[in-house]
């Protein structure tokens, strides 16, 4: 494993890295851009490898950037093997893999197992064939009652799951209409998809996070939804928030055995791992996905989705741990992605917002396990209040105008200077427009300033890596004033104590090690978190 940022190569024989990593979100289209064309690239992240190091991360997780349409901006994939152009090219892909490398940084890449792009040329192919045709098997083709869809599934994205072919088929798509899902039952699938890993795999990749980890499989008969999950949804309610367990679009029995497919190529390959995106909402059932043979980490969001409070936030906690507890794996734990508002945002906004954000950050890598980072979570960014015309996700479209979908939190990241574009893009614009009031957010603003969230992550990150006090893999819980909460790492002897109320409270005892806000010695001020020791 890679202990901060003194480190100038990569640990090649630790194969288990990836319990206690450190891993760094990269939204390609919105991280660097390194041509003017005002969308983040491969050459952009190459040219960032430095600031990365000096934040102290073990791993990347890269979103899609291989050929694609882009409807849903790279998650409609057309050809999983290869990159986009719009993204750079297989060699600029080697070299961003090499630089990384050298720093001691592994790479991780989004794999989207569940669908593929319609304009893959087995979807082109397959709507050029006839119904029961083998080039129709590849997707989930089916004929519908009369006028109407086989079933009444929506969209992830909202409308119906359907869409009606010429020939009077209907085709299957749990996003948008140009992302038709695949059939798993299918062979030529799950050879296709064992191609695509070792294709990556031979190229050097640390490992794949795998999107919509819960999907893929669908049940025998395609069985109606029930009502009132579509209901939930048409209010705009999380998707993914429902009780999973009565919703036949998600983790379904058959997902497991795509996943041990999975291990079984990646175990070829030493030191690689494998994340699955599984929003499941029972502890028991989450664990299945990462029993010994299936998946290496499973992304837990129940951290993510508490609201700041102390109650909230250490049943968050307590589930995560409980999910996993009995499989072997460890815990993962995140703040945001490019799904979901961002943590300064969801907390309240502006100061008390970004004050929360700063507690919440050191709670989180107080935890034993694996972490992950957004980017841009590191600069204390916020969403971003975009006029209708820029919003581009196809959940704005697909709702109606009624939900206006994930671009607030996909805004480029600001670098440097005193204007929109911040070192992002040299062009005239970017694919999000960026605020004018971000100049104090930049990245170049913040490295010097050591009481800046970016000071904040890195001095965290490096106390993470090389204090003593976060050994171990357990946690024990202390008594806490009402609205606090308190908990040690078993073996270490870490104390992490947060005050998510409006007052001060007396702080526990021990050594400071770090504080996310004001600190005087005797008490522990509002939304604020301190790390102790003895």
């Amino acid at each position: 494993m890679r202990r901060g940022a003194a480190s100038s190569t990569l640990v090649t024989g630790d194969t288990t890295w990836w319990r206690d990593a450190v891993f760094y979100q990269v939204y390609v289209r919105s991280f660097t851009d390194s041509n003017g064309d005002g969308i983040g690239d491969l050459e952009g992240i190459t040219s960032r490898i430095g600031y990365l190091d000096l934040l102290g991360v073990d791993a990347l997780w890269l979103t899609p950037f291989y050929p694609s349409p882009m409807a849903d901006h790279g998650y409609d994939v057309a050809d999983p093997r290869d990159v986009d152009p719009l993204f750079g090219d297989l060699p600029a892909f080697e070299r961003l893999l090499a630089e990384a490398h050298a720093h001691g940084i592994r790479v991780t890449i989004d794999l989207v197992p569940n669908h593929t792009s319609a304009q893959h040329p087995w979807f082109t192919t397959a709507l050029a064939s006839p119904p029961g045709s083998k080039e129709r098997e590849r997707y989930i083709f089916a004929e519908g009652n009369g006028s109407e869809p086989p079933n009444n599934w929506v969209s992830a994205f909202g409308g119906p799951a359907w869409t009606r072919v010429p020939d009077g088929q209907w085709y299957l798509h749990l996003f948008a209409p140009e992302q038709p899902d695949l059939n798993w039952d299918n062979p030529e699938v799950r050879a296709d998809l064992e191609r695509t890993l070792r294709f990556w795999l031979e190229h050097g990749v640390d490992g794949f996070r795998i999107d919509v980890a819960h999907g893929m499989a669908k049940p025998p008969g395609l069985t109606d939804m029930d009502p009132r999950i579509i209901e939930a949804q048409q209010r705009g309610e999380d998707v993914f928030a429902t009780d999973l367990r009565t919703d036949p679009r998600w983790d379904n029995e058959g997902v497991h055995d795509i996943h041990r497919g999975i291990r079984k190529v990646v175990e070829e390959y030493q030191g690689t791992a494998t994340v699955g995106e599984v929003c499941v909402h029972d502890d028991e059932r989450f664990a299945r996905y990462v029993r010994p043979d299936e998946l290496h980490l499973g992304f837990n969001f129940r951290l993510l989705q508490a609201e700041f409070g102390a109650e909230p936030v250490r049943a968050a906690i307590e589930h995560t741990l409980a999910a996993v507890q009995d499989t072997g794996a460890p815990p993962t734990w995140t703040l945001s992605n490019h799904d979901v508002s961002r943590e300064v945002t969801r907390y309240g906004g502006g100061a008390l917002g970004r004050a929360r954000a700063r507690a919440m950050l050191l709670v989180e890598l107080a935890l034993p396990g694996a972490v992950f980072i957004y980017n841009g979570a590191e600069l204390g960014l916020p969403d971003v209040d975009l006029p209708d015309w820029a919003l581009q996700d196809p959940r704005w479209e697909r709702s109606g105008h009624t939900q206006r979908g994930r671009d607030a939190c996909r805004v480029p990241l600001p670098w440097e200077g005193e204007a929109p574009g911040y070192g992002f893009t040299s062009g005239e614009r970017s694919w999000l427009p960026m605020p004018e009031q971000w100049a104090g957010l930049t990245a170049a603003a913040q490295l010097e300033d050591p009481d800046s969230t970016l000071s904040l992550y890195r001095q965290a990150i490096e106390l993470r890596h090389t204090d003593p006090s976060f050994a171990g893999t357990e946690i024990e819980w202390y008594g806490a004033p009402e609205g606090c909460l308190a908990f040690r790492r078993k073996g270490g002897g870490l104390t992490c104590a947060l005050n998510t109320t409006g007052a001060p409270v007396p702080r526990p005892p021990g050594k400071l090690l770090l504080a996310s806000g004001p600190f005087d010695g005797d008490e522990l001020a509002a939304n604020t978190a301190v790390w102790l020791t003895a």
